[in-house]
């Protein structure tokens, strides 16, 4: 109401910025991790472990799950 009829009626551009948690540089470390044998005591590897694992290994500072679920469906990569 406060922007008027028009604001109402069209769709606004988002007002907040979203910064990438992977650059290229992350995305490939991501897959050749996820290319390699998963940790002892496992058969394969879970998003979980892998967002735990770019954490350890201190490709990046934090990561969820759903960010390495995000990046390895982009690039057609299959845990399984």
């Amino acid at each position: 109401m406060e922007e008027g009829l028009e604001a109402a009626l069209e769709r606004r551009q988002p007002r907040r910025q979203y910064r990438r948690k992977l650059n290229g540089d992350g995305e490939a470390r991501l897959v050749a991790l996820a290319c390699q044998k998963p940790p002892e005591g496992r058969s394969r590897w879970t998003l979980h472990l892998l967002a735990d694992q770019m954490a350890e290994l201190k490709y990046v500072e934090e990561i969820s799950y759903r960010t390495v679920r995000r990046t390895l469906k982009k690039t057609n990569s299959s845990l399984g």
